[in-house]
């Protein structure tokens, strides 16, 4: 059927027993567990062995196999092929006869039992020639039997590598949840060693409470200020509350806080205590040492100052953890005191009251003094000088040790002050007597350029900030003594203001004018003007003075008058004291104060001015008058500038007053009741009036001027302009009379004002300015005149009229005609011929 060659080579050959012989064991499969490795194998998985006699020809085993070797290459593997392809050799062929059959075991005796024999016979010899093919058979039979087997076991064994692995699959889910199990144990074991050390760390907060408030209590607590481990006690004292205070929802923490503040102010006063009883001990022994000994000014200052910077370093730690805490919190009120601001308060007063006991006696020894030997002289400024640099000496020592017991400036300047009580004792009675401004005035410019610091000095703003360092600020202890001349000057200076001024009743020497007006005249005795420069001399001014000041000190305005004027105009009394007196006084007070007095005293001299000019006006002229109050208005106005006079806000007010009186009229008449009454009142003005309380006293004098000026022009332009609004009857109809009259009148009256604005103004350009005036309304008067006559409503004939050239005498002249004979006439800015040819 098939070739068994392949057969051969796994299963040897067999006898044809019957018997079974023992089989080989098969060897244990790997994948088997341990347990089951000692366990029989089964009987089915046994392999019999087969054998066959070797007398019997129709039974042969298989041929024997041909080993064919491993082709090398393709080459190789033909002839392989070949040669597994060949017919193997011929077996010899089975020898098919009855003399092999089995005898019968009967003796045959018929046909029947023959056929019964034969039947058997040819069975057995069928069976004989099937036994090769049953013998292959039943090797199939055997081969899938342990094919069988085989599949078997590798079911078994998959089973068991199955189970294996839902084992390990097993193991390693409960290795992962005993991972997560150990894991969780650990998160929870760091999780209670943080409680705990959390726990540790936020009891030792409250367990230093109990040894602090013995340490503190303890009798000798007191020396516990000086021992090394007290600043930080002090420090964890601090932590400690903090702690409490950011954590508030502990159990107890108020408590604790409250109880842990108690201890610090505890400790603090403590220190307070310490630093007290040392200050007095060397107080004492300074001023023992002082009352033993009589001690020159230098053992005296050594014994003063280096005694006490000795311990100024242990005491200032001590002060500096007291005034570390002496601030305010975050959030609080600007306006409020920290919490140990006061024992911060009291180190200052303790230190002050110290140094006071031990140097005021030394200061107001040493100004009395000084006090005797001015009271000799009775000069107040030599001993302002000499007492203020003392005392300026004193306060630079003080500060400089005040920075060895303190740091900062906090407190030192009060006590700075009261060192300076002696001075403001010795210098205001002697500020109070003094009735002399100009030495009030000497004494205030001493102690501003001296002591005090100008707000607007650019230096300052170049300094560098990290090179400035702790200086002594001496402007704000002198700033009383400062105020107290300042005080005394302002009230001079309404004193003078008041008296020589507002209630000055002039002489009759005084008022005598145009003779204390004579200055040089630029016209000559034939009535020609000398010859006028708008640049040579043009300006003159001059700084008066007052009566009876002239030993004072020089003015700071004061100019000299130009060597060719032989005579100045003498100037009103009020006029030279308000100028003297804002001079002295300018810079010297506050600068509200002096835009105040400064526009008092300027209304104050318009108004005497004003009354003087009336004077004038009945013993002299209108004319007389008003150049008089010309010349003093416009040197007022010229002096002002130099002092930075600042304008004045009006104030406005409600006056009430009218309807009060409404009210009370009413009450009184009986109509306050009356309907009629209300609205007849509000038709006639019941509301209140709006008043302005305005004193800008340069608005004042430039609209007095105006006035004034106006007035002084229009009493020139009047007389030359009369026959122009009045002309008169006998003069007859003719429009050339009228003309003639005012060329006639006009060229008499620029005599007469320019020897007027000579007597009384020393500009020329002033002078020049108002004859202008007087020429320009002198025109506009003839101009509206001749448009009068042009339209036909004039009183006079207009006839014939010059428009070109020089005007005929007999004709009336145009506008243009009249306007340059003006030019000629009044003659304003024209120099002579030497000048002209100068120029």
């Amino acid at each position: 059927m098939m070739d068994s060659d392949w057969y051969s080579s796994f299963v040897p050959s067999a006898p044809a027993s019957s018997e079974k012989t023992p089989g080989h064991r098969r060897r244990a499969s790997l994948l088997q567990q341990p347990h089951e490795a000692t366990q029989a194998d089964d009987p089915s998985d046994q392999l019999p062995i087969l054998s066959e006699e070797d007398d019997n020809p129709l039974i042969k085993g298989p041929p024997q196999a041909t080993l064919v070797k491993r082709a090398l290459s393709y080459t190789h593997l033909r002839p392989a092929d070949r040669l597994s392809h060949t017919t193997p050799p011929s077996t010899p062929t089975r020898k098919n006869s009855l003399s092999s059959a089995p005898k019968p075991n009967h003796v045959l005796r018929s046909n029947l039992d023959f056929a019964t024999w034969y039947d058997a016979l040819e069975d057995d010899l069928l069976d004989a020639s099937h036994s090769d093919y049953e013998l292959y058979y039943h090797q199939l039979n055997m081969s899938q039997h342990h094919l069988d087997s085989l599949a078997q076991s590798t079911n078994d064994a998959l089973a068991i590598l199955s189970s294996l692995s839902d084992s390990f699959k097993a193991v390693d889910e409960q290795t992962t949840a005993f991972h997560a199990q150990c894991e969780s144990l650990i998160t929870e074991q760091r999780r209670i060693t943080d409680l705990a050390d959390n726990m540790n760390h936020n009891l030792q907060y409250y367990a230093y409470l109990e040894p602090m408030t013995r340490r503190l209590n303890a009798p000798g607590a007191a020396n516990l200020v000086r021992a090394d481990e007290f600043p930080d006690m002090l420090k964890n004292l601090d932590q400690c509350l903090d702690y409490t205070q950011a954590h508030p929802t502990h159990r107890e923490a108020p408590t604790y806080r409250s109880r842990y503040r108690l201890l610090l102010t505890r400790a603090l006063t403590l220190i307070r205590v310490h630093f007290t009883n040392s200050l007095r001990a060397l107080a004492a022994d300074a001023s023992q040492r002082i009352a033993d000994r009589q001690l020159n000014d230098t053992t005296q200052t050594a014994l003063l100052y280096a005694k006490f910077r000795v311990s100024a370093p242990e005491l200032k730690q001590l002060g500096l953890e007291i005034q570390k805490r002496a601030v305010l919190p975050s959030g609080a009120d600007q306006g409020g005191e920290a919490e140990y601001q006061s024992l911060m308060n009291e180190l200052y007063q303790s230190y002050s009251a110290t140094r006071g006991r031990l140097m005021f006696p030394i200061i107001s020894r040493k100004l009395t003094e000084m006090a005797a030997v001015d009271n000799a002289v009775g000069d107040t400024v030599n001993f302002a000088k000499t007492a203020i640099g003392f005392v300026r000496g004193i306060c630079l020592d003080e500060y400089d040790l005040w920075g060895d017991w303190f740091s900062g400036d906090g407190g030192v300047y009060e006590f700075l002050e009261a060192m300076c009580e002696p001075l403001y004792d010795h210098l205001r009675p002697r500020i109070i007597r003094e009735t002399r401004i100009p030495k009030l005035c000497e004494l205030c410019t001493f102690i501003q350029t001296r002591y005090m610091v100008d707000e607007e000095d650019d230096d300052m703003e170049y300094q560098d900030v990290a090179s400035t360092k702790r200086s002594l600020d001496f402007a704000a202890l002198v700033k009383p003594a400062l105020e107290d001349a300042q005080s005394r000057l302002v009230f001079l200076a309404l004193t003078v203001l008041r008296d020589d001024i507002e209630n000055y009743r002039p002489k009759p020497e005084d008022l005598d004018y145009p003779s204390k007006a004579r200055g040089p005249s630029t016209m000559t005795a034939d009535g020609k003007r000398v010859a006028l420069s708008g640049r040579k001399n043009s300006t003159n001014t001059t700084q008066v003075k007052s009566p009876g000041e002239e030993d004072d000190g020089v003015d700071m305005f004061e100019t000299s008058w130009p060597n060719n004027e032989k005579q100045a105009m003498v100037w009103y009394p009020t006029l030279r004291k308000a100028i003297w007196l804002l001079s002295r006084i300018y810079r010297l007070v506050n600068s509200t104060v002096f835009d105040d007095l400064a526009h008092n005293i300027v209304h104050s001299t318009t108004v005497s001015l004003a009354w003087a000019a009336s004077q004038i006006s009945t013993k002299s002229s209108p004319a007389d008058a008003n150049l008089f109050l010309i010349a003093h208005l416009l040197r007022l106005k010229q002096q002002i500038v130099a002092f930075d006079i600042e304008f004045i806000t009006p104030e406005v007010t409600f006056d009430f007053s009218s309807v009060t009186n409404t009210f009370y009229e009413l009450r009184e008449r009986g109509g306050l009741w009356n309907p009629a009454s209300w609205v007849k009142l509000a038709a006639g003005g019941l509301m209140p009036r709006v008043v302005e309380n305005m004193l800008d006293a340069k608005a004042e004098l430039d609209g007095r001027l105006r006035a004034v000026i106006n007035d002084f022009v229009n009493s020139f332009v009047s007389p030359i302009t009369t026959s122009l609004t009045s002309p008169k009857k006998d003069a007859g109809s003719e429009a050339s009379h009228v003309t003639a009259e005012i060329r006639t009148i006009a060229q008499k009256e620029v005599v007469s004002l320019r020897q007027k604005l000579d007597e009384y103004i020393q500009d020329i350009r002033t002078r020049e300015t108002l004859v202008a005036a007087v020429r320009d309304q002198v025109i506009l008067a003839y101009e509206d005149w001749m448009d009068k006559l042009s339209e036909g409503k004039g009183t006079s004939k207009i006839g014939k009229v010059s428009k070109k050239g020089k005007g005929r005498e007999d004709e009336v002249w145009s506008t243009e005609v009249f306007a340059e004979w003006c030019e000629r006439v009044f003659a304003v800015g024209v120099t002579s011929d030497e000048d002209s040819t100068e120029t």
